[in-house]
C-alpha cells in the first residue's frame, strides 16, 4: 500500500508530459514535493500550475535544461544539489525514439544520450544527496523493448548499424543494467534502485519523428496503447509503496518484479557499461 509522501521531495525528469507528469501529480496529491528538470519552459510552468493544484502547500519548482547535453545533464544536477538538502526519490524518465540517426553536441547518438547518460550523470551527481537520505529510491523508466536488444560494448552508440528501434531497446537494455550496476554500488548504503517497464503508453512517444516509424507508432497507440495513467503505475508504486518492493536493483512491471532477459542479467556487462558511460561522462 503507499504510503504518505507527506515531506518528501520528489525529483524527477521528463516531468511535464505522459506518464511522467501523471506519476508526478499523483505524489505530489500524496503529499510529496516535486522538484521537476524539464527542456521546455511553457511546459514546466503548465505541470508546476497542475502540481500546484494537487498539493498547494509544498513549494514545487523547475528546473530548465537540455538533457541531451552532457553539460547540462551536470549543470541541471548541480543545480539541484545544492538547493535540495535531502532527495527522498529520483525518477529518471525522460527519454525518446529516434528513427533517424543525428549526434548531440558531445557527438553522442541521441537516443544513448538522452536515455542512457542523462540516467546515468544525473543520478551520480544526486548520490550524496541521495545517500544522505534515509530510505531514498531511484527509479529509472526501462521498457520491455530491451527484449530485442543485444548489447555491443564495441558500438555503445550503433555506428556501425543503426535501426531505430533496436537502437532504442538497447538504450532500455542499458537502464536496466545501469540500475542493476547502481545497485551493486549502493549496497549497505540504504539507498534502493529500480527500473520499470510501463507499457505502451499513449503519450507523445514518437511523436517527434515523421518517417515511417513516426506514423506507425501513431497508429499503434490509437489501436493498443494504454492510458498515461495505468503507464504511470508502477512508477508511482515504486515512488511511494510503504514495504514489499523488496530486492533493489529488480525490474518492475504492473507494480510486480519480473525477470529481463538473460542480457538484462549479465553482471559483466554492467559493469563494464558503468565503466564506459563514466569515461564518456567524466573524461
Amino acid at each position: 500500500m503507499p504510503q504518505s509522501m507527506n515531506g518528501k521531495t520528489v525529483v524527477i525528469t521528463g516531468g511535464t508530459s505522459g506518464i511522467g507528469e501523471v506519476a508526478a501529480v499523483a505524489l505530489a496529491e500524496m503529499g510529496a514535493r516535486i522538484v521537476l528538470v524539464a527542456r521546455d519552459d511553457a511546459r514546466a510552468q503548465a505541470t508546476l500550475q497542475k502540481l500546484g493544484v494537487a498539493n498547494p502547500v509544498a513549494a514545487h519548482a523547475a528546473h530548465i535544461a537540455d538533457l541531451f547535453s552532457l553539460y547540462e545533464m551536470k549543470r541541471v544536477a548541480a543545480e539541484i544539489a545544492k538547493a535540495e538538502p535531502r532527495i527522498d526519490v529520483l525518477i529518471n524518465n525522460a527519454g525518446a525514439f529516434f528513427e533517424e540517426r543525428e549526434t548531440t553536441v558531445d557527438g553522442l547518438e541521441r537516443s544513448f544520450a538522452l536515455n542512457h547518460m542523462a540516467y546515468f550523470v544525473i543520478t551520480n551527481s544526486l548520490l550524496e544527496r541521495l545517500t544522505a537520505t534515509p530510505g531514498a529510491r531511484i527509479i529509472s523508466t526501462a521498457s520491455d523493448a530491451h527484449k530485442m536488444a543485444r548489447l555491443d560494448l564495441d558500438d555503445l552508440q550503433s555506428e556501425k548499424r543503426y535501426n531505430g528501434f533496436r537502437t532504442y531497446g538497447t538504450t532500455k537494455l542499458m537502464n536496466i543494467l545501469f540500475t542493476r550496476q547502481l545497485a551493486r554500488r549502493l549496497d549497505g548504503s540504504g539507498v534502493s534502485a529500480f527500473c520499470l517497464h510501463p507499457g505502451f503508453v499513449a503519450t507523445r512517444f514518437a511523436d517527434n519523428n515523421d518517417g515511417f516509424m513516426g506514423r506507425l507508432f501513431s497508429v499503434l497507440k490509437k489501436i493498443w496503447a494504454i492510458s498515461p495513467q495505468k503507464g504511470a503505475r508502477t512508477i508511482i508504486y515504486l515512488a511511494s509503496a510503504e514495504a514489499g518492493l523488496g530486492k533493489s536493483g529488480t525490474y518492475w512491471a504492473k507494480c510486480l518484479p519480473i525477470v529481463p532477459t538473460k542480457a538484462a542479467r549479465s553482471d559483466s556487462d554492467a559493469a563494464r557499461l558503468w565503466v564506459l558511460s563514466e569515461e564518456i561522462a567524466y573524461g
